[in-house]
């Protein structure tokens, strides 16, 4: 075989690829959501400006590669074939986490990915050197890292999370009180003075900032070394005026621009600390494979030290990486799910909620409301009614069909968020320390969220527990990263290059399926027919929507019932077990659709309203009939899951025969209510009376079985329940197609 360390190297070459857009499909979340939330900028100029910002950040960010050569393991106690071992690990294990992450739209931390990954698989390794020589133990394994700056770097990454939240929070606060949500009536040196802030933050921290550690600081080191002052208070005046100018002469709004420099400084910030994340360990790959290669030492007897000393970046490989960041930014649809996530956990207005509520969400909800009442007992009234008065929202009137085109959130908290992250991530990556820019500004958004009033009583609940899963699932990607790095680092080193031929097969084969996976779910979203606000406002509307709901759920009960009374008959446990998660997936939906009920009515003209009363009949009958199916399928789910006897083969007999008329009549709903074919629905109600003749008559023969030969009870009270939750399924349908049946012959009255 030839150099396998060249097939590593080109392994790691197309990995590191693949990390740019896994990578970035996650974090596209850090400096889009604010533009993006609030409506400031069209996307498409948000997307050019970002993509400038990660190009100059790419420029910057040589001097955050040392983290991935000497950050968190001593590379003088390696030897190259093990440092290849552990960055084949790494990589892996970031693409593969990453990957999950970015389908389940969760944003997670892809610093604190790499900084575990390379903590697991550098330990990994170190222990099978300590356990090959028997003159060390465990105690050695802190020669082998760099346990100092490991852990100011875990220690940096969680004490960000407090700083941001407070500082965002703290920020907001202020900025709200100075301006209120009626920003435009602020008198105009207000504005030019809270530009001439922001933007001085904004190039002074990021652009001047993030220049240290560069090949072009040097040229510039002399004036600002030494004037930091002077250039702050002289870059406040100048864009104090600039704005104060831009607003009078063009009536130019300062927080678009700030908008605008802050997306473009953000995106510039988090390339310049993030980029080492994804191409960090494949450069130092390249880096130690040159010193390998050219000193004719074997390679496990290359002392790897040479990673120790600085080593100057390619800036074409830097402005590569900065190319794939840009097109993902563009095309990545896993991009658009975690922007979702973090946008719908920071809105101002209600909405339907991602996240459940949890005991420990409802604990910090309460002990926040107590908090605050207990600050509200000391504050005088005056104070705050003041106060108050800052954070009322005004009402916007808007047509009905522009309610969806409301931001997320205004243009002043946006400002706040992109100026606090910003600031706090270049601070980062001044002082070399590779803070998760995640982290970072989902806390910022949070804490300004909370300052904000956005979090009311109707969605705190669920927003804190929306909080809470994603730092939860943050802890998990450490946990995950160290772990299975660890593990791959151990399997690499056992089996060499067929080893990381696996791994590599493993790595495809998973993210097609989470690729294949992801389409699926997208294009099952796009089934399911959620309430438009905008639509919904007059009586066809209303018509044309409930029965594209009918539609859809008569399909899906035939073929759940369907499926219940084929793997009850093989007592298949495993397809019963996946008819229920099915069942379960279309009472959520049938709830969430309930759970817009309130938004609904809102939308109605005047002339509709008569239509709210039936709608809201509607959903009850489809939620009456979704219980009864689930009752069926949970029943026979525990069941076979319990090891009872299968049904008789008479009884089986009688719920095929009873499933064969249910299908039949089902799929006349369903045809009548996609054709839109209402006069055909008496006859529909007709021909349910024979089905409800046979259902009562399998009860009747039931009983005669229990007085005869029926000896297992078990069976007996699944025969009698599935029957009877029949029955109760026809009688909801039967009141759902008399309802509409009934409202389609008055509309059609009131029409004529």
């Amino acid at each position: 075989m030839g150099d396998p360390y060249i097939l590593m190297l080109a392994a790691l070459a197309i990995l590191a690829v693949i990390d740019l857009v896994v990578g970035v499909s996650n974090d596209a979340v850090n400096f889009l959501n604010s533009a993006i939330g609030s409506k400031a900028i069209s996307v498409k100029n948000i997307l050019i400006i970002a993509s400038l910002g990660v190009f100059f950040g790419a420029v910057t960010s040589s001097g955050m590669m040392e983290v991935a050569r000497k950050g968190i393991f001593v590379p003088s106690q390696f030897y190259f074939n093990e440092i290849m071992y552990i960055f084949m690990a790494v990589m892996i294990t970031d693409i593969l986490l990453l990957d999950v992450f970015n389908s389940l739209g969760m944003p997670t931390s892809t610093t604190v990915s790499i900084v575990f990954e390379l903590l697991g698989a550098a330990v990994a390794m170190a222990l099978i050197k300590i356990s090959a020589d028997n003159g060390k133990s465990i105690s050695d394994l802190a020669q082998y890292i760099n346990t100092d700056k490991a852990m100011l770097i875990i220690f940096g990454i969680l004490l960000s999370v407090v700083v941001a939240f407070s500082v965002g929070a703290i920020v907001q606060y202020f900025s709200r009180l100075i301006y209120s949500f009626e920003f435009e009536k602020r008198p105009s040196y207000v504005s030019a003075l809270f530009g001439g802030f922001a933007i001085t933050a904004i190039t002074y921290f990021i652009i001047i900032k993030g220049l240290k550690g560069t090949p072009f600081y040097k040229d510039i080191k002399h004036i600002i070394e030494g004037n930091t002052l002077l250039i702050i208070a002289a870059s406040f005046v100048f864009w104090t005026i600039i704005s104060q100018l831009l607003i009078k002469l063009i009536n130019l709004n300062v927080l678009k621009l700030i908008i605008g420099i802050g997306t473009f400084s953000l995106a510039m910030a988090f390339s310049g600390n993030d980029l080492v994340n994804f191409i960090g360990v494949p450069i130092a790959a390249l880096n130690s494979y040159e010193a390998w290669q050219t000193s004719g030492v074997a390679a496990d007897a290359f002392s790897m030290g040479v990673l120790a000393k600085k080593v100057p970046s390619n800036l074409w490989l830097l402005l590569l990486a900065g190319g794939v960041m840009v097109i993902t930014i563009w095309t990545s649809k896993k991009a658009k799910n975690v922007i979702k996530t973090g946008v719908d956990l920071s809105r101002q207005g209600e909405g339907h909620e991602k996240f459940q509520p949890n005991p420990m969400s409802r604990v910090v909800v309460r002990a926040a409301m107590s908090i605050n009442a207990g600050f509200n007992f000391f504050i005088p009234q005056k104070t705050q009614q003041y106060i108050n008065s800052k954070f009322q929202r005004p009402v916007v009137k808007l047509s009905k069909d522009k309610t969806y085109e409301m931001p997320a959130f205004d243009m002043v908290r946006a400002s706040v968020n992109l100026i606090v992250a910003g600031i706090l991530i270049s601070i980062g990556t001044s002082l070399h320390l590779p803070l998760s820019t995640t982290y970072v500004t989902f806390m910022v958004a949070m804490g300004t969220s909370l300052a904000d009033r956005a979090w009311g009583r109707e969605s705190a609940v669920y927003r804190v527990a929306g909080v809470l899963n994603v730092i939860g699932g943050w802890f998990l990607t450490a946990i995950i990263a160290f772990s299975a790095a660890a593990i791959f680092a151990y399997l690499i080193s056992l089996g060499g290059i067929a080893a990381v031929a696996m791994l590599l097969t493993l790595v495809v084969i998973l993210m097609t399926r989470n690729y294949i996976n992801h389409n699926k779910k997208a294009k099952e979203e796009k089934k399911q027919h959620h309430i438009e606000r905008a639509e919904l406002i007059t009586i066809n509307g209303v018509i044309e929507e409930s029965a594209d709901h009918i539609a859809e759920v008569a399909q899906r009960v035939n073929k759940l019932y369907t499926n219940v009374v084929n793997d009850l008959a093989k007592h298949d446990l495993n397809k019963l077990r996946k008819t229920d998660k099915h069942v379960s997936k279309l009472n959520d939906e049938i709830d969430n659709l309930k759970d817009g009920v309130f938004y609904f009515i809102k939308s109605l003209d005047e002339t509709s309203v008569q239509a709210s009363r039936f709608y809201i009949m509607v959903l009850a009958y489809l939620q009456d009939v979704a219980q009864s199916i689930s009752y069926i399928s949970r029943a026979s789910y525990k069941h076979v899951n319990n090891n009872h006897k299968n049904l008789k083969k008479g009884q089986l007999k009688d719920l095929k025969g009873i499933d064969n008329q249910l299908t039949e009549l089902l799929n006349k709903v369903s045809f009548i209510f996609e054709n839109r074919t209402f006069e055909q629905l008496e006859l529909v109600l007709t021909g349910k009376k024979q089905l409800l003749a046979d259902v009562s008559t399998s009860v009747e023969k039931q009983v005669a079985r229990i007085r005869t030969e029926e000896t297992s009870p078990k069976n007996t009270t699944l025969y009698f329940s599935i029957l009877l939750e029949t029955k109760d399924l026809l009688d909801a349908f039967t009141s759902l197609l008399e309802t509409y049946e009934e409202f389609h012959i008055s509309t059609k009255e009131i029409e004529e």
